[in-house]
């Protein structure tokens, strides 16, 4: 079911996704290469809490981080988490993912699996994770093992306490913002103050609540994705190239496919007895400490302002609060041990969830009747509207070509029909072979079985039952041809 619904999810009423992300990666890559082209041999300065003026620029410049350390959280979140962590990579449930970077296939070098929300999904780097649920109220799940199910509810009760937490700090913001504005504006208009007091008190209740839902959703964690870093099992580690902070497990990036202005939540746990250490060689970095893991965070395409790296010790908490991380970059400096991190998120998923496609699928069979006696399928509308309302949604469309083939349309008519359906053919023929031949390549290949991709939807040419030939090269050159005939028609 999910890997039919990822590729569902691809097809339904979107560009190409290799041609869009294809577009951004070039631009990355170009502003990227502006950049180091301008700051040339040298390094950009950067500072970690060591150094005397971290504090200050971390209030001036990168005041929507907040870091919650190990010893704030409660005891029992701990003890549960990092058992929950600890239990998922004994039972192999993390895996790493096939993703598309500058237009290739990549293997991640992070081990990665997406818990929350049943039925929600992931998308990054032109791949979309299904989540392994969490308990949820009124929805039944099953896990291969009790173990898993723990783990999975640890991870849940996680959520709900960092959900709190960020709800705790964007509040008190905001109450500061309200306070410093409410004495300026004390200070200049105490009259009208006065004059209208209960009706400012009852308009700045309505806006507080109205505040606090906003807030709420922004920090309503639907996903985590969950990370497992492992040096010594890490072929090879990319220097960090603006700073020189070091080896990076995770490039300079901002997370995607998040709703707008929504924070993100990451738990970091590190534990000596994890694995063995990793590679000695990189004990060489000056500025931060080698052995102990970092977060690097620096303002997007900016050379002036110093970067920060600050360490993360087992327990550790951060919050990328608001639009930090659309105007923030950040990346994952190693460590020497083995980490794990859970990185809660509130991902966009109005039209990435398995009741969406649900609800798509039943939209598009409205529009299909069958003969009650002979059990013949035919559509109950051909309108414009209707034929791309079905294409979008990826149905129905052998019997719209039998359609245009057997009745006597005019060629106008034709013409109208052949033009609209042409480009979703031409589509959806594009990210099949681009699914297929991600499916195939050596890196999917070389995957354990249980983690390669499947090439869906399955199907075989001659099969009645299904509505079109998995290749629909043959059908786009007729439709072509047939376009060309008639605009030939129409110059004569």
């Amino acid at each position: 079911m999910c890997m039919v619904s990822v590729f569902m999810l691809t097809a339904i009423g979107q560009e190409s996704r290799m041609k869009r992300f294809g577009k951004c990666d070039r631009a990355k890559e170009s502003k990227k290469q502006k950049l180091l082209k301008e700051i040339e041999d040298r390094k950009l300065p950067y500072l970690t809490p060591k150094d005397v003026q971290f504090e200050q620029l971390s209030k001036a410049k990168y005041a929507k981080l907040y870091i919650r350390r190990a010893s704030c959280v409660p005891q029992e979140i701990h003890q549960k988490v990092q058992q929950g962590l600890t239990t998922l990579q004994d039972c192999r449930c993390f895996a790493q993912d096939l993703v598309q970077i500058k237009e290739k296939d990549v293997l991640t070098p992070v081990y990665r699996l997406l818990v929350g929300d049943p039925g929600s999904t992931y998308c990054y780097l032109n791949t979309r994770l299904f989540t392994i649920p969490w308990p949820s109220r009124g929805v039944e799940v099953k896990y291969s093992s009790d173990e898993i199910g723990e783990a999975c509810k640890a991870i849940k009760d996680l959520n709900e306490y960092l959900h709190v937490e960020a709800m705790k700090v964007l509040l008190d913001d905001c109450s500061a913002d309200v306070e410093e504005i409410g004495f300026v504006a004390k200070a200049a208009t105490s009259t009208l103050i006065k004059d209208s007091g209960s009706m400012k008190d009852g308009t700045y209740q309505s806006k507080q609540s109205s505040t606090s839902a906003v807030l709420k959703d922004r920090t309503s964690f639907n996903v985590t994705l969950l990370n497992y870093m492992d040096p010594s099992r890490m072929k090879y580690l990319k220097e960090e190239p603006y700073f020189g902070m070091g080896k990076m497990a995770v490039s300079w990036h901002h997370d995607e496919n998040l709703v707008e202005r929504s924070t993100v939540a990451v738990y970091n746990y590190s534990c000596d007895d994890l694995g063995p250490a990793a590679d000695e060689s990189n004990t060489s970095t000056k500025g931060r400490d080698p052995a102990v893991w970092h977060v690097g965070l620096k303002i997007a395409w900016d050379i002036a302002t110093p970067g920060l790296a600050f360490p993360l010790d087992p327990g550790d908490c951060y919050f990328m609060l608001d639009d930090l991380n659309m105007t923030h970059q950040h990346c994952v400096l190693s460590g020497m041990q083995p980490r794990f991190s859970s990185t809660h998120r509130v991902a966009e998923c109005s039209s990435g969830t398995l009741d969406y496609i649900f609800q798509r699928c039943d939209v598009a069979m409205k529009n299909l009747q069958k003969d009650p006696m002979l059990g013949i399928p035919s559509l109950i509308s051909l309108e414009l509207d209707s034929v791309k309302q079905t294409e979008e949604i990826h149905n129905e469309t052998k019997l719209l070509l039998c359609e245009i083939n057997e009745a006597e349309w005019s060629s106008e008519r034709k013409h109208q029909v052949i033009r609209c359906l042409l480009p979703y053919l031409e589509e959806r023929q594009e990210l099949r072979k681009n699914w297929m031949a991600r499916c195939q390549s050596r890196l999917a290949n070389s995957l354990p079985v249980d983690e390669q991709p499947e090439c869906r939807p399955h199907w075989y040419n001659g099969d009645s039952d299904m509505p079109l030939p998995f290749d629909m090269e043959e059908i786009i050159s007729l439709l072509s041809n047939q376009l060309l005939s008639e605009d030939g028609d129409v110059r004569s």
